[in-house]
């Protein structure tokens, strides 16, 4: 087939299939996956004497595999193999890349993160956005100025501590540089998600392909308003999950990996 390619040895790995296609939006799919020894005879048989166009599975078609899957188990579909996956790769990012003590907006960069997981494995890619270039230049702009004003606030709290100020002053100059330093993370942290997604959408998998009580939950746990996560006609629709889900639902429980803390460093209606 034109999409799939079989190594019975590539890069150190036996039994490697490779599928090389073009898929929504003629955004390029590649992948190598390792397969056990009966799988890869098998797809070998099953690419013999096949032309590009036919189908690598023939004898099979969607209606087929449910009513088998439906007689192993009441309600077994192949796309719950998919909602699954996607589920247990949310909750295992999440249990990762959370840390407790980020800001509000390192939160959802950590959610982002975990949810373009998600969507890599899903396959939910897209093309640059023609505004990102413009979106980018704008934010980077928005950084310098605040940037400025984080300098120029320092130097006025400094100036305040030194030179005798009363201590309301100086307490004031420190809410305010403060102040200025946490707009400076979020917009720091706002260049990097947009950058980091820009060829992804997040959207279609946190929406038809996650538990959504993974998401509530965890929102709950960290404090992290649902809004952030889920905007007015999305929260509508998983009513049902937020009021069922507490902070200490989990989808799978999975073992969270010990990680240094990294600082480099939608969607209210």
């Amino acid at each position: 087939m034109v999409y799939i390619q079989l190594h019975e040895e590539k890069d150190g790995k036996p039994y490697v299939v490779v599928f090389d296609f073009l898929g929504k939006d003629s955004i390029r799919y590649y992948n190598e996956v390792p397969v056990e020894k009966r799988v890869f005879k098998n797809l070998q048989l099953f690419v013999e004497n096949k032309k590009g166009t036919d189908d690598l599975f023939d004898r099979l078609n969607t209606q087929v595999l449910n009513k088998h899957l439906s007689e192993l188990m009441e309600g077994l579909t192949a796309k719950v193999f998919r909602t699954y996956n996607a589920s247990i790769t949310l909750q295992q990012q999440l249990d990762e890349l959370t840390d407790p003590d980020y800001s509000e907006a390192e939160m959802i960069l950590a959610y982002n993160r975990a949810n373009r997981a998600v969507a890599v494995l899903c396959n939910h890619q897209r093309s640059v956005p023609k505004s990102h270039d413009k979106s980018m230049g704008n934010l980077k702009e928005k950084i310098q100025t605040k940037k400025k004003q984080v300098k120029e606030a320092e130097r006025s709290f400094k100036d305040a501590k030194k030179g005798g100020e009363s201590k309301v002053m100086v307490d004031k100059k420190k809410t305010a540089l403060d102040r200025l330093k946490s707009q400076l993370l979020k917009l720091e942290v706002q260049e990097t998600d947009k950058e980091e997604n820009k060829t992804i959408a997040l959207g279609t998998s946190k929406l038809n392909y996650l538990d959504p009580r993974i998401s509530v939950a965890w929102c709950k746990k960290y404090n992290v308003p649902i809004e952030k996560i889920y905007n007015k006609t999305q929260r509508a629709k998983f009513r049902w999950a937020i009021d069922m889900a507490g902070p200490d639902y989990v989808f799978v429980a999975t073992k969270k990996k010990k990680k240094k803390h990294n600082s480099d460093d939608e969607n209210e209606d």
